[in-house]
């Protein structure tokens, strides 16, 4: 960010900067946002992101990600809460005071531009020279690796060419957050992928803190250092990936992130940190977080992965016979749709054999859980 932009900036926030605040480089505090006819876009949000890492917003249409963004930014101001960054009050700070930058779903380039002018709009407004502007101009286009198109039109490029400008326009002013409007939802599956990588890549060497929305839990895993889950305008989980995939707290991040079978389970006992649980009858065991142990009997939600799941042909102990109602072709896996019974549905990932699938419909598999695998137990 230029120096009298800084200024600026420090100039219209509180100049008090909180102890209690100093890990955390934007804060929402109690933020709610309702808007008109009474519905709820955020209700009381709390969020710390830190300096330097990739936090998603991740969670259903209407979920209130996308508010959360545009409240950071100051598109939206929130009913009641506030905004800061580095322990200041931006609240009532409007975007262009902001040392904040967003690359939207569409990515707003100017078609009568070419790309060179696209990415150093934002400079024309700032106190440099015009080598100073032609040089960061350079230095972003080579960043995102289009150094060569400094004079190509917008109209010219692919859609991964144009997705690149845009992120370039929005680091050619050295903003202390970037956030990420669905920024790569327009391009086809194999670009997606291929951008996910590179915008990773873009956040490490800048060391930016990139606040990115989408509805895609695929890229959200992929490219994340924390991810933040959200319903219903509230957040239900922040953790690391790995976190949220294997230990989700609420039956919401377990449904929402990857595939689970959610089991109403009766807790039959414990071994050392394993909680023995009965689903139907599988024999399963799970862990708690919160270090609860149910009463004999009691009925649990107990989230089991696919993956974690086995199906043999022969019956054997610690198994439990399922009855194949589907069979989907996945690669190196076919997944099983399976009926317990009691009305207890179940999917297993099975290994594919290659003289072809090891079930059909109406076979029998005997299902177990694999050894070492451990279960989240679900709140509500």
């Amino acid at each position: 960010m230029a120096p009298d932009a800084t200024e600026q900036f420090q100039e219209k926030c509180e100049v008090v900067l909180r102890p209690e605040l100093q890990d955390a480089l934007v804060r929402l505090e109690n933020v709610s946002k309702i808007f008109p006819g009474g519905i709820v876009g955020l209700d009381a949000v709390d969020l710390d992101i830190a300096a330097g890492e990739f936090l998603t917003l991740l969670g259903p249409s209407g979920c209130g990600k996308t508010t959360s963004l545009r409240v950071i930014a100051g598109f939206e101001s929130p009913t009641s809460g506030k905004v800061l960054l580095d322990g200041r009050d931006i609240t009532g700070l409007r975007p262009f005071e902001r040392p904040v930058n967003t690359v939207f779903q569409d990515y707003a380039l100017f078609p009568h531009m070419d790309v060179a002018e696209n990415v150093g709009f934002g400079l024309s407004l700032r106190k440099l020279s015009g080598a100073d502007q032609a040089r960061r101009v350079r230095e972003a286009l080579d960043m995102v690796g289009l150094a060569d198109k400094l004079r190509a039109r917008v109209s010219e490029l692919s859609g991964g060419q144009r997705q690149r400008v845009a992120l370039a326009r929005a680091i050619v002013c050295e903003p202390r957050v970037l956030l990420l409007d669905e920024p790569l939802s327009a391009l086809d599956a194999h670009l997606r992928e291929q951008m996910q990588v590179e915008l990773k890549r873009l956040q490490a060497r800048l060391g930016t803190t990139f606040v990115m929305v989408t509805h895609d839990q695929t890229e959200a895993l992929s490219i994340s250092d924390r991810i933040v889950v959200m319903n219903k305008g509230r957040i239900e989980q922040i953790a690391p990936p790995a976190t949220l995939y294997d230990r989700p707290a609420t039956k919401f991040v377990a449904s929402f992130i990857g595939t689970m079978n959610l089991l109403q389970s009766r807790f039959v006992g414990r071994d050392r940190e394993r909680l023995r649980f009965a689903a139907g009858e599988l024999p399963l065991e799970a862990t708690s977080d919160s270090g609860e142990t149910p009463a004999a009997g009691d009925i649990r939600t107990i989230g089991v992965r696919p993956e974690d799941l086995l199906a043999a042909s022969q019956a054997a102990e610690g198994t439990a016979p399922a009855r194949v109602s589907g069979v989907v072709f996945h690669g190196r896996t076919v997944r099983l749709h399976a009926e317990l019974g009691q009305g207890i549905s179940i999917v297993i990932d099975a290994p594919r054999r290659a003289d072809g699938f090891q079930f059909n419909v109406g076979d029998v598999a005997h299902i177990s859980l694999r050894r070492g695998a451990s279960c989240p137990m679900l709140s509500s």
